[in-house]
C-alpha cells in the first residue's frame, strides 16, 4: 500500500513500472543476476529474457573485471 501522496502521483499508476525500474537498477548496478532473480521471484532464465535489454554499458565493466581477475 502506498502512502496517499505516492498513491496520487504518477509512480503509482503502473506499479509494474516501479518493479521493472528497481530490477533494472539492480542489474545495471552490478548485482549478480542470480541474486536479482531471487529478490524478484524469477528464475535467472526468465529474468534475463525480460530484463536483458535494459542492461547497458556492461561490456566495459565486465572486461575490467576479467582483467582484474587475471591480475592485469
Amino acid at each position: 500500500m502506498f502512502v496517499p501522496t505516492v498513491h496520487a502521483g504518477p509512480l503509482a499508476k503502473v506499479p509494474y513500472d516501479l518493479r521493472h525500474a528497481v530490477v533494472s537498477t539492480w542489474l545495471n548496478g552490478g548485482v549478480p543476476p542470480t541474486q536479482v532473480a531471487a529478490w524478484a521471484g524469477h528464475s535467472v532464465e526468465v529474468l534475463l529474457k525480460i530484463y536483458a535489454k535494459c542492461l547497458d554499458g556492461g561490456q566495459a565493466a565486465a572486461q575490467q573485471r576479467i582483467q582484474a581477475a587475471l591480475g592485469h
